[in-house]
């Protein structure tokens, strides 16, 4: 096989100085599957904007089929045949599949969008890759999966050749997780080139033909998949042995620290996300909630955390009310929370890295009229850094300059410092490499240990079962599974009570 895509020495330096990819050098053949692996901070994400004309190359080159190209927009690179699909979905939730689908490159019948062509035409182009998928459906209501079929069939509909998946099984079940492979495995035998993203090595061995690492920005090679273990991979990415099984002693809770009774939500569009939630955490207690992502338990997270108003029931912390406390008094109280989505409400993006350090606490760090005290604020900061091994040339630098693993490592770090018996973590190692996820999975145990209550909502059902005392999965807003982990449930079995086939 002839290579389709190729980049020599290709350099990405940032405003002030910031080295994001050194003389990269990668390859790609027509028809495989190749995978691109490295540590959060890597330059994997930067390498594929810049194929994609996402981002600017500050120097190198790329060629593709050939011929030296220069994409100044993602236009471009679609133009001549590359296509993204991104981790965050992008998707208008209230539009049709089909109108999702078409969206820029309408079919029209005058000045008006021909609405049955374009399911037609979504309905052809689904049965011609066997992806299975309902034309007619508002995005809001499919399934993740679906979700994911439909980025997948916008791209093969603007006749992309080489397909880009970032991290593109991080939020599907077991089961959706084998329809995706069995479906790019099948565009691989029909000459389709894919490059994907992935922190988890199974999947990296399973699919790819081969795979390049990265590591501080740099190229260290190319190799054949097979001929590595997902042991020798890991070393190649973080330069040490990576063990993701722990020793996880039995400890016996002796008190409940939280109980959530008769939570319910409904949404602007009418849809019942939360339907009368009842369970309790208590001290030592890892509480681990399974669920497709869309049932209920993201709703769930934000109104014990006072992000969301339920519509009835009530949040008891430490034997004290707090239904109708702001977040600022559930957090005296005893709580911390690791958000969901990072760069939303688990971060400021625009502050500095001390900033979103300190931003829970700000009037530890203040003097007695108000003022930060600049000196004790830095001190903290450069420790924090240290202790939770985040990589950033300065604290002073914009948060939202970092790579999204040191990202979530600095709020990891905030919210287990918090002086807090109570810790709400959502999908804590989203995103993040395999040595950061060894690291945030021992700082959790860390805290169980130390008598802490944990809420522990993770898509990634490996991580769940490893650091779970107990499970429970939503579906429709409901709890419908409750189960003692301590004989380790099978992944497959929690599948079934995602999909309510159980």
């Amino acid at each position: 096989m002839s290579n389709i895509l190729e980049v020599k020495n290709l350099t990405k330096v940032y405003p002030g100085g910031i080295l994001a990819n050194h003389d990269v050098n990668f390859s790609v053949k027509e028809g495989e599957i190749h995978a691109l692996v490295g540590e959060n901070g890597a330059g994997k994400s930067t390498l594929m904007k810049m194929l994609f004309g996402m981002e600017e190359i500050t120097s190198g080159e790329i060629y593709y089929k050939g011929e030296k190209v220069n994409f100044t927009s993602s236009k471009d690179a679609i133009d001549q045949g590359i296509g993204m699909v991104h981790q965050h979905f992008m998707l208008v939730p209230s539009l049709t599949v089909a109108e999702n689908l078409v969206l820029g490159i309408e079919s029209k019948k005058g000045i008006f969008i021909d609405k049955n062509k374009c399911i037609r035409e979504t309905t052809e182009i689904a049965e011609k890759y066997n992806f299975k998928i309902d034309a007619s459906k508002i995005v809001r209501d499919i399934s993740i999966g679906m979700k994911q079929k439909l980025e997948i069939l916008k791209v093969l509909y603007r006749n992309a050749k080489i397909i880009i998946l970032d991290e593109p099984t991080a939020v599907l079940t077991p089961q959706e997780c084998e329809e995706l492979f069995v479906q790019l495995l099948n565009l691989k035998k029909m000459g389709f080139t894919v490059i994907f993203i992935s922190h988890k090595l199974n999947e990296v061995k399973r699919l790819s033909d081969r795979l390049t690492v990265l590591k501080a920005g740099k190229t260290i090679g190319t190799y054949n998949s097979d001929e590595l273990s997902e042991e020798e991979i890991s070393k190649l990415m973080v330069g040490r042995d990576v063990k993701l099984s722990y020793e996880k002693p039995s400890i016996t809770p002796e008190k409940e620290v939280l109980k959530v009774s008769n939570i319910n939500y409904t949404d602007k569009f009418g849809i019942k996300k939360v339907d009368n939630v009842a369970f309790s955490v208590s001290d030592s207690e890892i509480l681990g909630i399974a669920g497709i992502e869309g049932n209920g338990q993201s709703e769930t997270i934000e109104i014990i955390a006072g992000l969301l108003k339920g519509e009835t029931g009530t949040v008891i912390l430490n034997d004290k009310d707090i239904t109708n406390m702001s977040v600022s008094k559930r957090r005296d109280s005893g709580m911390s929370h690791i958000a969901e989505d990072r760069m939303t409400t688990g971060c400021a993006p625009e502050l500095t890295v001390s900033e979103n350090i300190i931003s829970t606490s700000i009037s530890s760090f203040s003097n007695k009229f108000g003022f930060l005290k600049g000196k004790v604020v830095e001190n903290h900061a450069l420790e924090m850094i240290e202790k939770y091994k985040v990589l950033t040339s300065s604290s002073k630098r914009d948060i939202k300059s970092l790579s999204g693993g040191n990202i979530q490592k600095v709020i990891v770090g905030r919210e287990f410092e918090a002086s807090s018996n109570m810790l709400l973590v959502n999908q804590p190692t989203r995103g993040v490499d395999v040595g950061a996820i060894e690291f945030i999975h021992k700082k959790i145990l860390e805290k169980r240990k130390e008598g802490k209550a944990i809420i522990l909502v993770s898509a990634d059902l490996t991580e769940l079962i490893g650091l779970s005392d107990r499970i429970i999965v939503f579906y429709k807003g409901k709890i419908v599974g409750n189960i003692d982990n301590s004989q380790r449930v099978e992944e497959e079995e929690l599948g079934l009570y995602m999909l309510g086939l159980k």
